[in-house]
């Protein structure tokens, strides 16, 4: 037999550079990485940040638009620059040194005020998969917003003055395939077998190399026939089926050892929950269209699985988890999980093939990978539904009782939330950041600001003289630090989006430096 092939060189050093990352979300998501374009809105020190730590996993492209010069405050706040790019485009020479990081990243620069793109390009920011825009004035907050929400292109906006921070995500809805659950449960159909589950258990003889899922599901099963047919539910009636695995003991069993601790975590598998249930009821699932994406239509053939052929269940993953065994009796097993999980997904691949040709969609949008994927990850896919930013601009803003809750609270981050956007509306009125001339006076505009919103949103609650102070006192610089670590978490974000991986903070994002604190809120 001949061996087999070595692996390509350039694949193998590839595969070197980035193993870490691929660890965590796979080939599949790197290579949805790599042909990713991200714009970011100003080169500032926050925005170089976070370009960094995209461009370091291998992010497919970035464009900075910037129309600013580098000035020696840059060179100050931004590790990027140094004092002979003083005068330079700041969007030319944050994208060469930035490219330098990693020379399988794309880099591009528009010398241009976004505003500019928005009035005579609007269709410029089609070709990107996340906008993130940092220190914008809260004009072009909204235009953006309202131009980019229009677009279905999702939005970061970012900022970070002394030691405070703040990221806002703005998307209409976000289709999560792998979200990577922190508490992943094992699917086993424990209590409900399917056929070839039975059999091969019928014919398997508990001895000390099987599986630790053969020596359950026998004594499960002799439980539940002493129990009318019903299946342990409660505490103490999985501490019986415990007892009863240790009385068929006879010594030092690793594999009986390892029944007794899966009791807790091995039923429940194959039920779709109520979030599941939500989004196979949702209404853009029960009525695909020609205008749903492979999502929706997987969803929706998904649904149709749930409520024939899997008689109310879910596919059947395919994924055991590891056991202490022999391997042809662990193999064996394995075999039995994972040819019932692709004759599930083949099911839901006909069905979905089966829309697409209704649909007049090309075949190849959905493949058969996709659809084993999404099977096996069947118990956790998620939609998350986002807000638009510039509602959070209007007088009678619906979240203001959410607001003035947590603002009321001890320790809350939220009177740093509206001190930031005190400082966009200062930004707006005065034409400068609050600080920049004259700290005292300014800090009375700023609580005269922040008194007015408040007002706005029927919360009576003022915001803290110390807060308006501090804002005040930076005078609107970025310290590097603080902005390399919200750059950092702004990174993993940008990430997730791209990959469709992992869930995203939902959906603004606060970070004080000064007490290493952090808080996320709806808005």
């Amino acid at each position: 037999m001949s061996s087999p092939a070595p692996k390509s060189p350039e694949l193998s050093d590839k595969s070197r550079k980035y193993d870490r990352q691929i660890r965590l979300w796979g080939e599949h998501g790197q290579t949805v990485l790599e042909n990713a374009q991200i714009c970011l809105i100003n080169a500032t020190a926050l925005g170089t940040e976070i370009l960094k730590g995209i461009v370091l996993p291998g992010i497919g492209g970035f464009t900075i638009v910037d129309h600013r010069p580098v000035t020696e405050e840059d060179v100050g706040c931004n590790f990027f620059l140094d004092l002979d790019s003083v005068g330079q485009p700041r969007a030319k020479r944050c994208m060469q040194l930035l490219q330098e990081l990693n020379p399988d990243v794309n880099g591009d620069y528009v010398d241009e005020h976004v505003e500019q793109l928005i009035d005579g390009q609007p269709d410029f920011f089609r070709s990107f998969d996340v906008v993130v825009a940092t220190s914008i004035s809260e004009r072009t907050i909204m235009r953006l917003s309202n131009v980019l929400w229009d677009q279905n292109i999702p939005l970061i906006v970012a900022r970070s003055v002394g030691f405070y921070g703040v990221a806002r995500l703005q998307l209409r809805e976000h289709c999560i395939v792998e979200t990577h659950p922190d508490n992943k449960q094992t699917d086993l159909r424990l209590e409900h077998p399917f056929e070839e589950l039975k059999k091969h258990m019928a014919e398997a003889q508990i001895t000390n190399k099987v599986p630790w899922l053969v020596v359950l599901y026998k004594v499960l099963q002799e439980w539940v026939d002493a129990h009318d047919g019903q299946y342990p539910a409660s505490y103490r009636e999985k501490s019986e089926v415990r007892e009863l695995i240790r009385s068929k003991m006879d010594g030092e069993q690793e594999n009986f050892e390892e029944a007794i601790k899966a009791v807790n975590s091995s039923f429940g598998g194959g039920k779709p929950s109520a979030a599941v249930r939500e989004i196979l009821q949702d209404d853009r699932c029960v009525n695909v269209n020609t205008e749903s994406n492979a999502f929706w239509i997987m969803a929706r053939a998904l649904k149709d699985f749930v409520d024939n052929e899997g008689n109310g269940l879910l596919p059947v993953p395919g994924v055991l988890p590891d056991m202490t065994a022999d391997t042809n009796s662990y193999i064996s097993l394995q075999t039995v999980y994972r040819n019932q999980a692709a004759h599930d997904a083949e099911i839901v691949f006909r069905r979905a093939r089966q829309l697409l040709k209704e649909l007049n969609k090309p075949n190849d949008l959905i493949t058969d990978k996709d659809v084993r994927l999404f099977c096996r990850e069947a118990a956790n896919i998620a939609v998350v539904r986002g807000t638009k930013i510039t509602d959070e601009f209007d007088k009678g803003y619906h979240r203001s009782s959410h607001i003035a809750s947590v603002l009321e609270q001890p320790n809350s981050l939220m009177g740093h939330y509206i001190v930031l956007r005190a400082l966009d509306r200062f930004q707006a009125d005065y034409g400068c950041l609050p600080g920049e001339s004259e700290a005292e006076s300014d800090t009375t505009g700023m609580k005269s600001i922040a008194a007015k919103m408040l007002s706005e949103w029927g919360i009576g609650t003022p915001l803290s003289d110390d807060l308006a102070y501090e804002i005040c006192r930076y005078g609107g610089a970025e310290i590097h630090s603080i902005s390399a670590y919200l750059g950092g978490c702004i990174a993993h974000e940008l990430i997730k989006l791209v990959t469709r991986q992992y869930r995203p903070f939902d959906n603004t994002f606060i970070y004080d430096g000064s007490t290493s604190q952090t808080e996320t809120y709806k808005l």
